[in-house]
């Protein structure tokens, strides 16, 4: 989640009782907004399927801990980027996305590259809050990824204990949630003590330049090995082009804050 003040808007997508989706661009970079200065997702132009944002990239963290979901799920689409992502690196996986706002469904599908929905894609115009406490998905899914923010962008807009409860009951026994948690200071601590009260094991990354912090939690504690989180971050890194040696660098910081 951050702010970009160096171009303007252009487009907009604008159903009734939902914020405008509108787009900038700037050197090659298109940026979504839900009519405000808060940018909601971005797109490098020549590289549509690629992971731009610094933060979003680190909502792949789990990559560390799992090699082979059989499902996958984002709880907010943003500009599509993680779920363009999984869909097109994980085949065997079935990845759904949910979001709210059909202003974001409709501009990720005319700008932001988005494919149709067929046999492994479902992006479905729903609230994740009843996504999550719908009995017939819990138990199914192998990562879940939280993104969730209106248009003002002051903190997540579900946070309480019971929405992370949901979450948890969504998850298959070893299943991860990761989330991303921006906004005013109190709701740092309000959404990593919820967590805390459900998840077996909580840990989290400072994302320095935009003061995003990205979460994993665990259904069930993990093994942190850094000698093999290393090597795996390597292997993500060659496949993937994705920086994982600075996210096991971040979990050793953290490891090491909590001494």
């Amino acid at each position: 989640m951050t702010t970009d003040f160096t171009s303007t808007s252009n487009t907009a997508f604008s159903h009734p009782g939902h914020p405008p989706a509108t787009i900038t661009e700037h050197r090659g970079i298109r940026y979504l907004h839900l009519g405000t200065k808060w940018v909601q997702g971005a797109m490098r132009l020549d590289k549509p399927d690629a992971i731009e944002l610094e933060y979003v990239q680190m909502m792949m963290m789990w990559m560390l801990f799992k090699t082979q979901p059989q499902r996958i799920v984002q709880l907010g689409l943003g500009s599509a980027a993680l779920t363009k992502f999984s869909y097109r690196r994980f085949p065997d996986a079935q990845v759904t996305a949910i979001e709210l706002n059909p202003n974001v469904i409709a501009i990720c599908g005319a700008q932001f590259a988005l494919p149709p929905n067929d046999a492994r894609l479902d992006v479905r115009e729903t609230n994740a809050l009843d996504f999550v406490l719908d009995t017939a998905n819990h138990g199914k899914v192998d990562v879940l990824q939280v993104d969730l923010y209106d248009e003002e962008a002051r903190g997540p807009v579900l946070d309480t204990p019971e929405f992370y409860q949901a979450c948890f009951d969504c998850l298959t026994d070893d299943g991860i949630m990761c989330t991303n948690v921006f906004g005013d200071f109190p709701n740092y601590d309000k959404n990593l003590q919820a967590m805390e009260l459900v998840f077996d094991a909580v840990v989290w990354v400072p994302e320095m330049e935009d003061e995003n912090i990205v979460v994993l939690a665990f259904k069930k504690s993990p093994s942190l090995d850094f000698s093999e989180l290393y090597e795996r971050a390597a292997a993500i890194k060659k496949q993937f082009n994705l920086p994982a040696k600075n996210w096991v660098n971040g979990l050793k910081q953290w490891m090491l804050d909590q001494q």
